[in-house]
């Protein structure tokens, strides 16, 4: 199955079963699983960013609970330990399926080249936060060819891929023989409604599991709260929550929203890879 391909890649917007999907596909397959979410790295940020440990089985996965929870992980860091685990799975023999929906990630691991360490720019931060988001956005958008905006839930997120996107303007990338070069992309096909739908059942469930409870535990280890809002969505807005900064009730409409705008974003990351050429196949969840 997919036997021309390097790698298979699962995607799709939150919610819609990529896990699942991934895990069964591998099992086919013989494969092994590589994560490309940006948030699972992080151990003990399990139910906030829907790690499903449960549903992996026998099938072994790569690039989950690597760093510490408050560290900041970036795109260059994820490059350089997929590479490592992609050829880690190469050389025993093995195939992978990358399953994620971080689109700078994807990209990342996908695109064949390698990307440079970008070392911190204060001057061009404090440039960059005199415009709005949409006008940041927009700009990353005209300067890069990982141009997405799917990760972007928080300022700080965006102005540091913009930051890396100006860098490599002036700092021309190396081509890499370690990463896959021929891609086979598979995306999850849910409706707009089923997807909502999906995502209102799972952040109640979140909730229900102890999402509350394990972001507390994360402020109780010491970790700041400015680190955990950093991370944008459930860990944003929960900790806003246990800060007093909003009410219960505010915590659970406005994250609703936020996710479901992020699934928006995923969509349209999606649809601009295949207006830029690239072939995904639309598959039904399982």
């Amino acid at each position: 199955m997919y036997d021309e391909f390097d790698i298979v890649c699962v995607m799709g917007p939150t919610a819609s079963g990529k896990t699942r999907y991934a895990v069964d596909l591998a099992r086919r397959m013989g494969a092994e699983i590589i994560s490309a979410d940006s948030r699972q790295v992080y151990r003990g940020m399990d139910i906030g960013t829907g790690k499903d440990l449960a549903e992996y089985g026998e099938i072994p996965y790569h690039l989950i609970d690597i760093v510490d929870a408050g560290t900041k992980y970036n795109i260059f860091q994820y490059q350089k330990d997929f590479e490592t685990a992609y050829q880690d799975i190469l050389q025993r023999g093995k195939r992978a399926v990358m399953c994620g929906g971080s689109g700078l990630y994807i990209e990342a691991a996908c695109c064949g080249y390698s990307l440079p360490d970008v070392p911190p720019n204060p001057a061009l931060r404090a440039e960059l936060e005199q415009y709005d988001t949409e006008t940041l956005i927009a700009r990353l958008a005209s300067l890069q060819h990982l141009h997405n905006s799917t990760d972007y839930d928080t300022r700080q997120r965006l102005i540091r891929a913009l930051e890396i996107a100006i860098y490599q303007q002036e700092h021309p990338v190396s081509h890499s023989r370690l990463l896959p070069r021929k891609t086979k992309f598979l995306a999850l096909d849910v409706s707009r409604d089923e997807r909502n739908a999906r995502i209102d059942a799972r952040l109640k469930a979140r909730l229900d599991e102890g999402l509350v409870e394990e972001v507390k535990k994360l402020l109780q280890r010491g970790i700041a709260a400015e680190d955990l809002i950093y991370y944008g969505l459930e860990y944003k807005f929960v900790t806003l929550y246990l800060t007093g900064q909003l009410s219960r009730e505010e915590m659970t409409v406005r994250l609703a929203t936020a996710i479901h705008q992020f699934a928006k974003r995923q969509m349209t990351w999606l649809r601009g890879m295949e207006r830029r050429g690239i072939e995904i196949e639309w598959v039904k969840p399982l």
